[in-house]
């Protein structure tokens, strides 16, 4: 089959012939016909993440036909049986095991769903990590409820759009932030409420000025800019983190913490059972993910290179013919 190949760090992908896939137990193969980016794997391109192994198949969000049925898949494998924790055996698809970069992928047949039916096999392979990620933020971590207010921090990555369609179809007030102003402005036209540029020093105080305050944060970040949503957190708020990307968080107080009686919840992933919920809520919401780009699978390095850069609105996909 062919498949987008990486064998070694800071080098291209390369677009090859490889192995078909091999299957164990319950496994099928799937004639995938979409994939989609994720940050991840930028970083494993770049040797940023824990693990790497060579050759490897990236790419965690797939949708294609197995049989006559469209389905989309997974992203990950091994949750355990404990809900509220992943275990030590959990992994992500698309490396160490070969991902959705390829025609084809031999899969659990548990990690199959019906591809929801009002979706392309391009906007249903921009949902699963993405996806799962948010919904497990929103809803089982932070418990989001209708009509709370909820802030959504870096909106035009795949998860934070996510989040965001996901609180605003639940009939949330939702705002947003940016360092790029032309992001805020698209996210208002989606609905968003009002929005704020975090590189402006006081972007707590003109976020507080539109909404007074808010129930729900949903953060990708951390960092110095973290400890300003104590600011904004209303009486018994959750703040949900799911990644890492400015670093530590320096001068957080913990006495504004525990005086607003405020949570601090971290979150990644998902189980399969939160995976079929989330794919649920799309259908009956008729959500459409966002997409940014999308490039044919052969073109996989320069899709990689965009992602690289940041500026994206929305999730870049491959096209698998």
């Amino acid at each position: 089959m062919k498949a987008l190949v990486l064998w070694g760090l800071k080098e291209p992908l390369v677009y090859q012939d490889f192995t078909d896939p091999i299957l164990a137990g319950d496994e099928v193969i799937v004639e995938l016909k979409a994939a989609a980016l994720n940050r991840r794997d930028f970083y494993i391109t770049r040797g940023m993440y824990p693990g790497i192994v060579f050759p490897a198949v990236l790419g965690s969000d797939g949708a294609g036909m197995y049989k006559d049925r469209e389905v989309v898949l997974y992203p990950a494998a091994d949750w355990g049986g404990d809900p509220a924790c992943q275990s030590s055996a959990f992994k992500i698809l698309g490396m160490p095991d070969h991902g959705c970069f390829a025609r084809q992928i031999g899969i659990r047949y548990h990690y199959l769903f019906n591809k929801p039916a009002h979706l392309t096999m391009q906007q249903a392979a921009a949902l699963p990590l993405a996806g799962l990620t948010a919904y497990r933020a929103l809803f089982t971590r932070a418990r989001l409820q209708p009509g709370e207010k909820v802030l959504v921090s870096g909106i035009g990555g795949g998860v934070a759009l996510q989040a965001f369609q996901f609180a605003h179809a639940l009939g949330c007030e939702v705002y947003v932030t940016s360092g790029d102003a032309g992001k805020i402005e698209k996210a208002k036209e989606m609905g968003a409420m009002g929005g704020a540029n975090y590189r402006d020093e006081d972007f707590a105080r003109q976020l507080k000025g539109m909404a007074g305050g808010f129930d729900v944060i949903i953060d990708s970040a951390g960092g110095e800019g973290f400890a300003k949503f104590l600011d904004v957190i209303n009486p018994g708020g959750r703040i949900v983190v799911y990644g890492g990307t400015a670093g530590k968080i320096p001068n957080l107080s913990p006495q504004r913490l525990f005086w607003k009686q405020a949570s601090i919840l971290g979150s990644t992933m998902g189980t399969v059972e939160e995976f079929k919920k989330m794919l649920d809520f799309i259908s009956e919401h008729r959500i459409v993910p966002v997409v940014d780009s999308v490039y044919k699978l052969e073109d996989g390095n320069q899709a990689i290179e965009k992602l690289g850069k940041g500026g994206q609105f929305g999730k870049i996909v491959l096209e698998i013919e």
